[in-house]
This record gives C-alpha cells, sequence and structure tokens, in this order.
C-alpha cells in the first residue's frame, strides 16, 4: 500500500510523473521534436541551396538559419550531401502532390491528365529554386543513378498509373504500361534539363511544351477526342 506525502508516494514515485503513460508521453515528445529539428535543417538548407547553390553553401550558415547546432545537423544527417539529398527529396515530394491535387484532378480524361500533369511539370521547372535543387545541383551532386532513382521514387507512380488508365479507358493502344512510362518519364525529365538551362525569356519552356503536347496527341487512339 502506497501512502501519498507531499506529492510523492512511499513507493518512491512522482504522483502523475513516472509509469508508462509518462514514458509514452516523453518518447512522442522527444519524437516530435527531433523532426522538428529535422524540418528546420532541411527548410534552411532548401532556402539557401536555391539562392546560392550547393557548393556555396557551408554547414555552418545552415544550422544558423535553423537555429540549431552543428551537433544537431550531424544527428540527423551524415553530412552536407545527405542533407541535400533529403532536400532534393522534398522538392520531388511537393512536385508530384501539386500535380496530383492540381493539374490531374481538372482533367476530363486519363490521356488529358497525362498532359496537363506534364505541362504542370514543366512550367514548375521555371522555379528558380527547382531549377537549382532539382535539376542543376541534384544530378551532380548525388550523382546521375541515384538523381534517377529518386525522380522515378517520386514520379514514376503517378506517370504509370495515369498511362494504365489511359490504356484501360482505350484512350491510347494496348501495350505495357511500364516500359511506355518511362519513356515518357524520361523524355519529359530531358525537357525539363533543357528549361532549367535556358536563358531565352521562356522560348525553350514553350517549345518543349509544344513537342510534349504533341508526343502525347499521338498516343492517342485515332477516332478518339481529347
Amino acid at each position: 500500500m502506497h501512502v501519498k506525502s507531499g506529492g510523492r508516494t512511499t513507493g518512491g514515485q512522482e504522483a502523475g510523473a513516472t509509469g508508462p503513460a509518462y514514458g509514452a508521453q516523453a518518447r512522442t515528445l522527444k519524437a516530435e521534436q527531433a523532426e522538428a529539428t529535422r524540418a528546420a535543417l532541411i527548410a534552411a538548407a532548401r532556402a539557401l541551396f536555391a539562392e546560392r547553390g550547393y557548393a556555396a553553401v557551408g554547414t555552418e550558415e545552415i544550422v544558423r538559419a535553423a537555429g540549431v547546432t552543428r551537433g544537431a545537423l550531424y544527428h540527423h544527417f551524415a553530412g552536407k550531401q545527405e542533407l541535400f539529398q533529403a532536400v532534393y527529396e522534398s522538392v520531388e515530394q511537393q512536385l508530384v502532390e501539386r500535380i496530383a491535387e492540381s493539374a490531374l484532378a481538372g482533367a476530363s480524361d486519363p490521356l488529358e491528365a497525362l498532359r496537363a500533369g506534364a505541362q504542370a511539370f514543366l512550367d514548375a521547372c521555371e522555379d528558380p529554386a527547382v531549377q537549382r535543387i532539382a535539376l542543376v545541383d541534384a544530378p551532380s551532386v548525388l550523382g546521375w543513378e541515384q538523381w534517377r532513382d529518386i525522380g522515378l521514387r517520386y514520379g514514376f507512380g503517378l506517370v504509370q498509373g495515369t498511362v494504365e488508365a489511359a490504356i484501360d479507358a482505350g484512350l491510347i493502344e494496348q501495350q505495357p504500361a511500364g516500359p511506355l512510362s518511362h519513356l515518357l518519364l524520361g523524355a519529359i525529365d530531358e525537357g525539363a534539363m533543357l528549361i532549367a538551362r535556358a536563358d531565352d525569356d521562356g522560348e525553350t519552356r514553350q517549345q518543349v511544351g509544344a513537342s510534349v503536347e504533341r508526343m502525347l496527341n499521338a498516343l492517342r487512339v485515332s477516332g478518339e477526342t481529347g
């Protein structure tokens, strides 16, 4: 039997301050703090990388901008390159979410959704932050293979799902969806790289967009109207 005395119990425990529930609450709080720290580092690094590029940004200014310690950075990431990878992944994830929620939502059919999504992605590639992080720095910092793997991880599922829907709807000729999806995504990514490196007041963006339109229109089964 435990008898309370001055906020303590004779069992030696603080009343209401120990036990499984308290431990779970403490672990939850610690996890939330860790996630907040990680998010602050990614946000600070993203802004700096977008402004000046990977090579020109040091870890000291990243932690200063994030309001955390250098030790906190190395607790979450092995170094600047791993932090950059997390930044690039966040850019890719947000792009896919934005395209899925806006461009694809108002499309009249799956092939139109594919067209709208491709054009929305090309529009996003005119954003200086997307250009610098995803299309200029990422291939050189991470290497082409890892850059491509991350891009496929976030974008390929959306493209393949839309292509499959278009095939099922009879809008695209019956064929394996995987190879076609890879080819389409590769072409659109190459167009994005052209846009990112162009300095012609949007002329390259218009040309790439028109080429994508013709490529996707050619997929539509004869007799279908878009």
